[in-house]
């Protein structure tokens, strides 16, 4: 599977109120309309900025914060379909995987704001198309990338009625 996207970079502990507001969560569950608000502290027009296929990057401890699943479901619901990061915060990166939600772990300062990158997901290679790099990717468990490929855990268990080991 290879992804291709434009990047939006964020810096070092994005928390998981950066990524969706306090304000909001209790609003609505409506996970489409969270989407709409996505780093909207950070940068209020952040959502009109965003395509669909285009990915999230940041520095270490992304996702870190409050452990509620609005922030990895209104990342999937805005059409993100990867998010790269030095390092997650745990219970965030479990989250992302629950959902099914590409949570890969890479070296990004060798990524930009505004770069255009292929992920090869199979090679485990992130290709900076703009800068005509490659970017080796953490391992991710085969039952991670199982779970991922589904459409999340639920999906996954549904499918298969329990863990394939």
């Amino acid at each position: 599977m290879i992804l291709t996207g434009k990047i939006h970079k964020f810096g070092d502990d994005i928390n998981t109120d950066y990524i969706i507001s306090g304000r909001y969560k209790f609003k609505t569950l409506d996970m489409k309309e969270l989407a709409l608000h996505i780093f909207e502290d950070i940068d209020p027009d952040f959502y009109k900025k965003l395509k669909p296929g285009d990915f999230i990057v940041g520095g270490s401890n992304f996702g870190c914060g409050s452990s509620r699943e609005q922030a990895v479901l209104a990342l999937k619901n805005a059409g993100i379909p990867a998010v790269i990061a030095k390092s997650f915060a745990r219970i965030f990166y479990r989250n992302g995987i629950n959902i099914g939600l590409i949570l890969l772990e890479a070296d990004t300062d060798l990524i930009s704001q505004g770069d255009t990158l292929d992920i090869d997901l199979k090679n485990g290679i992130i290709n900076n198309k703009t800068k005509n790099i490659s970017i080796p990717i953490k391992p991710i468990p085969d039952i991670f990338l199982n779970i991922i490929q589904e459409g999340g855990v639920i999906n996954y268990l549904k499918k298969y009625g329990d863990f394939k080991i």
